[in-house]
């Protein structure tokens, strides 16, 4: 029986050597080559045609969203699981609309990561349960932005989701996984387009237009 081949493309030379040593424990699996970069993935699968490429989103050079989107046009049979560290959901639909077949954190135990690594090789989609539900609350949250008549975005709409029902700046950042300073910038930025002075204010007026259904 013919093993799967496996890439792993991470910045990280811990996580990289630790997973190559893990995933090389299992009988069916083969590591093929690794990678530090986005642009290190895609030649190693251009040079190794691996069955499955493990992809960390954040690195140097080109990151993992970007080197997805070029293997799948350049090497479709390439299937690719997002591994990283981030929860981000933008990142993982970004990651899926390029052809993405799945997306785990990288805190997940190695026998799950193995398993997972065989739906995906079998054809199947594999995403977090914690994912699958911010995905689905995204989406909803597009639909209301491309409804909205004030232009705030999908992201815009869930910080002031989080401001109108009495959350300070910290906990929101912490909520979102975002810094304190990009939530002050998106408060602003919703103050400006709701045309509003204060919290209060932009709470009252989300009330009013339905914002908090």
């Amino acid at each position: 029986m013919a093993k799967i081949k496996v890439l792993i493309a991470d910045d990280q030379e811990l996580i990289l050597e630790s997973l190559h040593i893990v995933l090389s424990m299992e009988e069916d699996l083969e590591i093929v080559g690794l990678a530090k970069n986005g642009e290190e993935a895609i030649h190693g699968c251009e040079q190794y045609k691996p069955d499955i490429v493990l992809m960390d989103i954040n690195m140097p050079v080109m990151d993992g969203v970007a080197a997805t989107a070029l293997i799948k046009e350049r090497i479709p049979e390439t299937k690719i699981m997002m591994l990283t560290s981030y929860k981000e959901v933008d990142y993982v639909l970004s990651a899926l609309s390029h052809g993405a077949e799945g997306y785990l954190l990288k805190a997940i135990h190695p026998r799950n990561l193995a398993a997972g690594i065989r739906v995906v090789h079998a054809g199947g989609t594999l995403i977090s349960q914690e994912m699958a539900s911010k995905m689905i609350k995204s989406m909803h949250h597009t639909s209301a932005a491309k409804n909205n008549e004030y232009g705030l975005s999908a992201r815009e709409i869930e910080v002031l989701h989080k401001l109108a029902s009495g959350m300070r700046n910290q906990d929101i950042a912490e909520a979102l996984f975002l810094s304190e300073g990009t939530v002050k910038n998106y408060i602003s930025t919703i103050y400006s387009k709701l045309n509003v002075k204060g919290r209060r204010e932009a709470a009252r007026k989300a009330r009013d237009e339905g914002f908090m259904e």
